[in-house]
């Protein structure tokens, strides 16, 4: 039976270049996959943690990997572990089309598979509850575990706990993730650890593909971020009225607030954007003709009424994915294989759901964790052919915004860091710049003790977001500044789309020059602001605020950590540490990034 699987490997894998070599049997293979598999069988060791870029085909290549050492007799059964119920069926009709035969129905109950079966594909939260009888079918017999998205069996102490029991004993493991990074310093099983430069623990990777050489490769979409602003008013629950604008330089509280009330069904501002986002798939549609767009919101309740407004706005019920039972995994799986415009889901379908059609997506949720953001973004970003592009719509909010700009960014998981480091990507420099940035808030409990009720919402066109660069002028909804960007074709190489973009943006610029208001004043007169006293806080907060901004884009495209680049514009500037710098120090060090980047391009 092995020696069958392995032949029959060839015949199923999916190619991004068919004329490139195979490895072993199979004929087509992406090169990724091909440099994955040599290195693995250059010393076969008992563990190897590949991170690959969602979409890049981890399924494919594990299963490649698996037929191997099938065929080689090096194991002789194999257990795929994945986060969700969705997902292990997934693995199962991934593994049925190379002859390997999972039970993805198995239950602890069960004890032990089916001989009619190779093995069992099981969630993380099957092996927390009882690692001993997954011990058991692991010590049965000559053993291969898929660990797919590993860094899920740091979610829990139980998990974590489990995996190591129950795998311990494996005769190989293959750890695999997309995002082989936490937001926390939960170690993750069968990964293996070593001190960085600064001496802090990190993740150490045995193969990597990151976004940026798969964007290379045409093996994944470029993404372009469409980010919308807009003013937004809500109540407090003692009955105060606030307002601010989306993306301003306000409190962390006051964001997260604006944020809460755009992403309200009630208001105005995620009907426009939806409709905007159905614009856009209209567009990207005239060239990839089933092209789906999904929308990821927060809890059940606004995903039905984001449903609603869509289907106002298309007059297509659109499907609707609630939970990660067999329900939702059929909705999921039928809408991949149709050619229906809109799909609506909470969390669940943020993470290694394969729906290759999906080029369009809204952002409408309140989780902002590098790691959930990634996974996100990952549902989009899965090319079948060359010149497909991702267009992903979200709130102006500048934790987004950071995160679209450091899309690249390759990020591993350190265990050694401050409780307060946010994302993983720790240094002291950085460190001094959010505690110079910190906000007096109110405490969480009280936070939590005062709901609020969205008021009103309007939304407005901010700019486009593109390998780290900023486009776009602004504008209000259905303008030409914004239409400008939704017309973009959608299917163009990363060079044509960066092209493009740029083409856009001088013809705005000169539009912008060029219109003349009643009182014959250019309108970029018109709109200059008048001076203002203000406070020197305020002002060295937002100058701190775009250093770092900048900062992170030049890390991107140097592959430089930020205290490394903090350190040298220090050594060029002059001056202290960003918290204790001034601002015509803070200015320099900013007019330096952006002769780099303005050089670059």
């Amino acid at each position: 039976m092995a020696e069958v699987a392995g032949n029959a490997a060839a015949e199923h894998l999916s190619p991004a270049f068919p004329e490139r070599a195979a490895w072993g049997t199979a004929s087509k293979l992406r090169a990724w996959q091909v440099e994955a598999l040599t290195k693995y069988f250059e010393k076969e060791p008992r563990d190897f943690l590949a991170a690959a870029t969602p979409g890049a085909g981890k399924t494919t290549f594990a299963l490649r990997l698996a037929t191997e050492l099938l065929a080689r007799g090096t194991v002789d059964r194999l257990v795929v572990v994945a986060p969700t119920e969705h997902l292990k069926r997934q693995w199962a009709d991934a593994a049925d089309r190379v002859n390997i035969r999972l039970d993805p129905m198995f239950k602890n109950g069960d004890g032990m598979f089916g001989r009619h079966y190779q093995g069992v594909a099981i969630t993380y939260a099957q092996v927390g509850m009882n690692p001993e009888v997954h011990e058991r079918i692991t010590a049965g017999g000559k053993t291969l575990v898929v660990l797919d998205e590993v860094h899920h069996g740091g979610d829990a102490l139980t998990w974590g706990d489990g995996i190591r029991l129950a795998f311990s004993k494996a005769t190989r493991r293959l750890s695999l993730s997309g995002t082989p990074f936490r937001s926390d310093t939960a170690p993750i099983p069968f990964v293996q650890y070593a001190p960085d430069e600064q001496g802090i623990r990190t993740s150490i990777s045995d193969y990597n593909y990151g976004y940026g050489r798969a964007l290379k490769d045409g093996v994944v979409r470029p993404v372009l971020f469409m980010a919308y602003a807009g003013q937004m008013r809500w109540k407090t629950r003692m009955g105060d009225e606030m307002s601010a604008s989306l993306g301003d330089p306000v409190t962390k509280d006051i964001t997260a607030q604006a944020w809460r009330t755009a992403l309200s069904p009630e208001g105005e501002w995620m009907p426009a954007v939806l409709s905007a986002a159905d614009k856009r798939l209209t567009e990207v549609r005239r060239g990839v003709p089933d092209a789906g767009g999904l929308v990821i919101a927060t809890d059940t309740t606004t995903a039905r009424a984001y449903a609603r407004i869509l289907q106002r706005i298309t007059g297509e019920r659109p499907t609707v994915v609630l939970s990660d039972e067999a329900a939702g995994s059929s909705r999921i799986q039928s809408f991949a294989e149709d050619t229906s415009r809109w799909m609506v889901a909470v969390r669940m379908v943020s993470e290694g759901v394969d729906v290759p059609r999906l080029c369009v997506g809204v952002y409408a949720t309140s989780a902002s964790t590098p790691l959930f953001f990634a996974q996100v973004i990952g549902r989009f970003v899965r090319a079948r052919r060359r010149g497909e592009t991702a267009s992903v719509f979200l709130p102006s909010v500048p934790g987004l915004m950071a995160l679209a700009a450091t899309l690249e960014l390759e990020r591993d998981h350190a265990l050694d860091r401050p409780a307060n480091a946010e994302d993983g990507m720790y240094n002291p420099e950085d460190a001094m710049v959010a505690e110079a940035n910190k906000e007096d808030r109110a405490s969480e409990s009280l936070l939590d003790m005062q709901p609020f009720e969205a008021l009103d919402s309007q939304a407005s066109f901010d700019r486009v977001l593109y390998d780290g660069g900023e486009f776009g002028t602004g504008g209000e909804v259905g303008s030409l500044e914004e239409l400008d960007f939704i017309g973009i074709p959608g299917l163009l190489d990363p060079d044509q789309v960066r092209d493009l973009l740029r083409a856009r943006q001088a013809t705005q610029a000169k539009r912008s020059k060029g219109r003349v208001l009643k009182d014959g004043l250019p309108s970029s007169a018109a709109k200059a602001p008048e001076p203002e006293n203000r406070p020197m806080y305020q002002t060295i907060k937002e100058q701190r605020s775009e250093l770092q901004r900048l900062v992170s884009i030049w890390s991107r495209h140097a592959n430089e950590p930020h205290g490394s680049i903090h350190a040298e514009l220090r050594r060029m500037s002059g001056g202290p540490a960003v918290a204790q710098a001034s601002i015509e120090q803070i200015q320099k060090r900013i007019d330096i990034l952006r002769g780099r980047i303005g050089n670059r391009r």
